[in-house]
């Protein structure tokens, strides 16, 4: 998980806020009739009885909020617990537990749109298995009935630890199942973030990874869904995310990912970032997907001769570096005013991550790469990796997944993306 350098959204909070609260209400009372109903039942509740194999082929919709830019992430709403409430969760294909504000007490929490989490006699023990998926393939630190500690810390070295819970998640399938399910979650109560960079506006982080300890990978396991997920996000802010494999479209290229990292990433090899249609940038890059970094991020020697290409390409162009302006790390002053990266299409030529094995390519237009400011200027959003300790890591963020579908089959170890209109919720 990645988070965005430091930016200013006290004016989007209030209105930000007041939506996605009216949003849980509406998906809390269609989850649980009553909107407060006891949820303390088996792990799933049917509205129509149905096969084991037919509920595994369905699949969940979320919508999501947020934007890469002033925000800097992209959360979504799930429903909580007994009484049912909802929280809003930073969605992170770069870890695999899910967790949220512990009231426990929280010895350094941050704020957040809920009052945290409290948990009511629902402590997961050391010698559940659940607590050996959270360190697996490590062996569980802990021994006995002392409660399962967990502590887990990002990429940006932002952190948090806590204790495990197991607790009812309310989800709602595109068959029209209302199921209430039993997940483990971490209860964090303590939390750090990077002095550089505001506490994101969210009560915690959804998992997304492929770990044992990963919803994805529980909800599989209970057989309620196949292990494939996604996200759309756009460009225009929001989008959705969505578990399950029936409401894929046509035309997605495929690339398989591996699955020998211990860090549990959706990583691709031999890639080439690239001009479209020319030569120069980097080449034979190792890239992790994750949707918790808000922008893309390349090693040093990559982000140099990707940096370089850029600047020769915009020579007689009339830009200007713009160092007044500290958004990001390179901005430049432009001919004319950027109100929209939209408005960089006639000056940055698109770039693409070609796949060498299989020739397959992602494309990247110039608003899939940069961001316009306050100060009506455009910046880079491919970002020196290695300036924020991330060694030789190179991370495709949320900036360069942007009005794409990108798909996540843990069943195959394969990651797709098609072209999509994120900003029209999915529908069955």
């Amino acid at each position: 998980m990645m988070s965005a350098p430091e930016m200013d959204v006290n004016n989007c909070k209030k209105n930000l806020y007041l939506i996605w609260v009216f949003v849980g209400i509406i998906l809390c009372c269609s989850l649980f009739p009553g909107c407060y109903a006891d949820a303390n039942q088996p792990q799933t509740q049917s509205k129509k009885q149905m096969h084991p194999n037919a509920i595994q082929s369905s699949s969940v919709v979320f919508p999501l909020g947020g934007d890469v830019f002033p925000r800097g992430y992209y959360y979504t709403a799930m429903i909580i617990g007994n009484p049912p409430k909802a929280y809003f969760l930073d969605v992170d294909s770069g870890s695999d537990l899910t967790w949220v504000q512990c009231d426990a007490p929280c010895k350094n929490c941050q704020k957040a749109p809920h009052p945290p989490y409290k948990p009511n006699n629902n402590l997961v023990p050391c010698k559940d298995p659940a607590c050996a998926a959270v360190f697996w393939p490590k062996p569980t630190p802990c021994k006995g009935d002392t409660r399962c500690e967990y502590e887990v810390t990002y990429a940006d070295q932002g952190s948090s630890n806590g204790m495990l819970v197991r607790d009812v998640f309310g989800l709602k399938l595109t068959n029209g199942t209302t199921i209430a399910s039993n997940l483990v979650f971490g209860c964090g109560f303590n939390q750090q973030v990077p002095k550089t960079h505001p506490p994101p506006f969210v009560d915690g982080v959804l998992g997304l990874g492929y770990g044992k300890s990963s919803i994805i990978q529980q909800l599989s396991d209970m057989r309620l869904t196949r292990k494939v997920l996604g996200h759309c996000l756009s460009g225009k802010g929001g989008g959705y995310l969505f578990f399950g494999d029936d409401l894929l479209p046509s035309g997605i290229t495929w690339e398989s990912f591996s699955s020998n990292t211990l860090e549990n990433h959706y990583v691709v090899g031999q890639v080439d970032l690239l001009p479209l249609g020319g030569r120069g940038g980097a080449n034979g890059l190792t890239v992790i997907f994750d949707s918790g970094s808000s922008y893309t991020y390349l090693n040093s020697q990559a982000y140099e001769a990707t940096l370089k290409m850029i600047n020769k390409d915009l020579e007689g162009k009339g830009f200007k570096l713009s160092p007044d302006d500290q958004t990001l790390p390179v901005c430049w002053k432009g001919p004319v005013d950027f109100r929209s990266p939209l408005d960089a299409k006639k000056y940055f030529k698109p770039l693409l991550f070609r796949f060498r094995k299989t020739k397959n390519k992602l494309d990247m237009p110039p608003e899939a790469y940069l961001i316009t400011t306050p100060k009506l200027n455009v910046c880079l959003g491919i970002l020196n990796g290695t300036e924020v300790e991330l060694g030789d890591r190179n991370i495709v963020g949320d900036i360069s997944m942007q009005n794409k579908m990108v798909i996540y089959d843990i069943e195959k170890n394969k990651i797709g993306w098609v072209n999509a209109d994120c900003s029209k919720f999915l529908k069955s």
